[in-house]
């Protein structure tokens, strides 16, 4: 068996699938894309398909270290997410040759079902509160908000304070039962997560999410060191050398690879048992498609420490695969059972490509404090 074609399709809201095609009919899926640089990752895609094309796609480690290994610079966030969307796509003809879910290809399966965060951003605690509850309804155990960011015109006093109201007030309107996480987004200081993290412990949220940007691990290791709730980073790093300062300083009980970005399926599966010998848990990033949380839903079902996997609710549920997907994914008391279908265990419906095409131009927003446009992290 041969590659015979490498194709990406924009698709809404802000996707990219790729399409590996062979010569003996079996196609794989892969979602190589960085959100707001979409056209970026295609290009680094295209560079590497004159490689790919002629090549075993079943020779996935091989081929794997030949896209990272053969250049004189290695890894950064473009190529990691060109080669992550291109490995998906290669494990999934794998699985469909042989006829095996990947999850039994990466060692069995260890859980039949795994357990999904939903997002609840909004404007006012309010906003976030009904959409929480819309998400209980639905069958979530668990949410993640977004902390405010902070500027100085707000006041550190003012602003702690609201943060932990907001919290007190999301965890009241819900209960015990629900889960809670909450994404600092790397908008804040050590000195100011420091204070914001201590009053809202007592109502227990299940992580709290970059506190601070990640490129200090002395500074994470700092914040982790002074609270007791369990810290999560790792969505802004690629490759498994990135990840080993954050285990071996203590600053992370969480670590959420992207596997989209981060390597691919199997990049995180070693990243996952680096973090095992460190009694970490395991949650990925997962902004994106339904192909995105395919590839994670074979990755959880195979690794022991895994903890939960992330659907964000972008335009409804599509990322659960509406639409995109000929049976899109469900979820039940929280949890999404996995199928023993070969590959990703997904069939996409190619039709709908087309429908909801775009050309791949959106970008991130730009957030700037009201006051004097200080520049905000998004």
């Amino acid at each position: 068996m041969k590659i015979t074609n490498l194709e990406i399709f924009h698709v809404q809201p802000r996707w990219s699938f790729l399409k590996i095609s062979t010569d003996d009919g079996i196609v794989g899926w892969g979602e190589p894309i960085l959100e707001g640089r979409a056209k970026t990752v295609e290009a680094a895609v295209m560079e590497y398909k004159k490689f790919l094309i002629g090549q075993d796609p079943l020779r996935t480690e091989y081929l794997w270290q030949s896209m990272y290994r053969n250049t004189f610079y290695r890894g950064g966030v473009i190529m990691m997410s060109a080669i992550s969307g291109i490995e998906q796509a290669l494990l999934d003809i794998k699985g469909k040759h042989y006829g095996l879910p990947i999850y039994e290809m990466l060692g069995g399966v260890y859980r039949d079902k795994i357990r999904i965060y939903g997002h609840c951003w909004g404007a006012t605690t309010e906003k976030i509160i009904t959409r929480a509850l819309e998400r209980q309804e639905k069958g979530f155990t668990a949410i993640k908000i977004l902390v405010e960011p902070f500027t100085a015109n707000r006041g550190v006093k003012k602003y702690i304070e609201s943060q932990i109201t907001c919290f007190a007030e999301i965890r009241a309107a819900l209960g015990d039962e629900m889960d809670i996480a909450i994404d600092f987004h790397g908008r804040l200081t050590p000195d100011i997560a420091i204070q914001v993290i201590r009053g809202i412990e007592k109502y227990y949220p299940l992580f709290v999410e970059e506190a601070c940007l990640p490129e200090n691990t002395d500074a994470m290791a700092r914040i982790s060191a002074a609270v007791g709730t369990s810290m999560a980073t790792g969505e802004r790093l690629v490759g498994r050398g990135a990840f080993r300062p954050l285990f071996e300083s203590g600053a992370v009980d969480v670590v959420q690879p992207d596997l989209c970005h981060a390597g691919g399926i199997m990049e995180v599966k070693k990243i996952a048992a680096m973090a095992e010998t460190y009694y970490c848990k395991v949650a990925p990033h997962n902004p994106l498609g339904p192909i995105s949380l395919a590839a994670n839903i074979q990755l959880g079902a195979c690794t022991p420490n895994f903890l939960i996997a992330e659907h964000f609710g972008m335009k409804e549920e599509w990322d659960l695969g509406e639409g995109y997907l000929a049976e899109q994914f469900v979820v039940e008391d929280g949890y999404i059972r996995i199928n023993d279908k070969p590959g990703l265990g997904i069939e996409v419906n190619e039709d709908m490509l087309s429908e909801r095409s775009f050309d791949g131009n959106w970008d991130s927003p730009r957030l700037y404090a009201e006051d004097d446009e200080t520049i905000i992290d998004w």
